[in-house]
């Protein structure tokens, strides 16, 4: 026997999960404007965003239903797609990652955020360890962090010599062009915020206990190297913006901003289509009159606290 409910049951069931899928991004979105007393003081030239909330929130969801539309079109059209995110610490890379990623499929749209190479790792060949993060057909790869740590922090904090930076620079572009060769629509953004803007939200860290493990010992260490990896950051644009595979600079001391901005460009970067999918009808359940369902004991149960 089917299991139905009227049209206006259906409805307030609908109007209820999709108010729960808005209060996830709500939630995250409190947590952004989360600031101590002590940091209003501080920072006196803050302002807030020139976008209203209901207009954010609006195109937010709407260009997510765009994402998902392009998702499609990626399985259909058995797309490889590798998106690179490359900025400043605190810049918001990670923010506009988790609004990409928020509603899509992650078997289809993944992140890769790799830590430190191993003590084998540096052994090998530099661009190895990334290698087996890409793309199969109709799939998107979103680097939270790439190939670029050489050119910025390995750079900057010497991790790297001269030597192995200077052939970096000599490989990337070809490697890039190799990726583009083999069916790989590479994108590659880097998130601009001022030396004010990083130094509110590093104190953001500071001050917040929530936030506080997104401050590292390296993070700290970049204030102080501001000039260096401004320095390293405009060369590298300049050796390694091909045609095969541009940077796209996202201002990003607004948040909001940003993220919109960014989402919108990279739809923009597609000939996607809407894909038509074939009805899905929900098949009946399968009633056996002779199951009789067994109870459990209540000591495996989660307390109902709330």
């Amino acid at each position: 026997m089917s299991f139905k409910k009227d049209d206006e049951t259906n409805q307030g069931w609908i109007d209820a999960e999709m108010q729960d899928s808005f209060d996830e991004e709500l939630e995250m979105e409190f947590d952004d404007i989360r600031i101590s007393q002590e940091l209003r003081g501080i920072k006196r030239w803050w302002a807030e965003s020139p976008l209203d909330r209901q207009q954010y929130f609006r195109e937010l969801f709407r260009l997510q239903a765009e994402l998902v539309k392009l998702q499609d079109w990626i399985v259909d059209t058995n797309q490889k797609v590798v998106v690179l995110f490359e900025g400043r610490d605190a810049a918001g890379k990670g923010g506009v990652i988790k609004r990409i990623t928020q509603r899509l499929n992650p078997r289809i749209c993944r992140v890769v955020a790799l830590p430190a190479p191993s003590e084998r790792e540096t052994t090998q060949w530099y661009f190895q360890r990334y290698v087996p993060h890409l793309p199969a057909g109709g799939e998107m790869v979103l680097f939270d962090r790439s190939w670029y740590n050489r050119a910025g922090v390995e750079r900057v904090m010497e991790f790297a010599s001269q030597d192995q930076v200077d052939q970096f620079f000599h490989d990337v572009p070809e490697f890039e062009r190799m990726l583009v060769r083999s069916g790989i629509k590479l994108i590659k953004y880097w998130f601009s915020i001022s030396d004010e803007e990083q130094q509110f939200r590093f104190l953001m860290r500071i001050h917040d206990p929530m936030k506080q493990w997104k401050l590292s010992p390296m993070d700290l260490e970049s204030r102080i190297r501001w000039e260096d990896y401004t320095r390293a950051k405009e060369d590298m644009i300049l050796r390694t913006n091909i045609d095969e595979a541009p940077w796209w600079i996202v201002e990003a001391n607004d948040k909001k901003q940003a993220r919109l901005n960014c989402i919108d460009h990279l739809l923009q970067q597609f000939p996607y289509e809407d894909v038509l999918n074939e009805p899905v009808v929900l098949p009946d359940r399968v009633s056996n009159p002779d199951y009789e369902r067994s109870d459990l004991p209540e000591s495996l149960y989660v307390p109902p606290k709330y």
